[in-house]
């Protein structure tokens, strides 16, 4: 159990890490989900299930969701239209 725990708290750090060099802000987000995740395993085996499930449910669920509103909202996120003509695509690109 020792070694599993040397292991979480390893993973916690490249993922504090990778989320502050990350040049996309999405893949900041999905990083940052992911030490959410692995902190809530680290309070599980340090027997605490309710702050377990706290975690879980705010740092994956509604903080992930806000920053994704956020990142649509100040045109971060960008959606390509699909359209059948290729004019109207290279008119999106120009």
């Amino acid at each position: 159990m020792e070694i599993l725990s040397y292991i979480l708290l390893t993973f916690l750090i490249v993922c504090a890490i990778a989320t502050c060099f990350a040049k996309n802000l999405r893949t900041a987000v999905v990083i940052f989900m992911s030490y959410s995740t692995i902190m809530s395993i680290i309070w599980l085996i340090l027997e605490s299930p309710d702050l377990a499930i706290t975690e879980t449910a705010v740092g994956v669920g509604v903080t992930s969701i806000l920053f994704f509103i956020t990142l649509k909202k100040i045109h971060a996120i960008k959606y390509k239209k699909q359209s059948g003509e290729e004019g109207e695509n290279e008119q999106d690109q120009n």
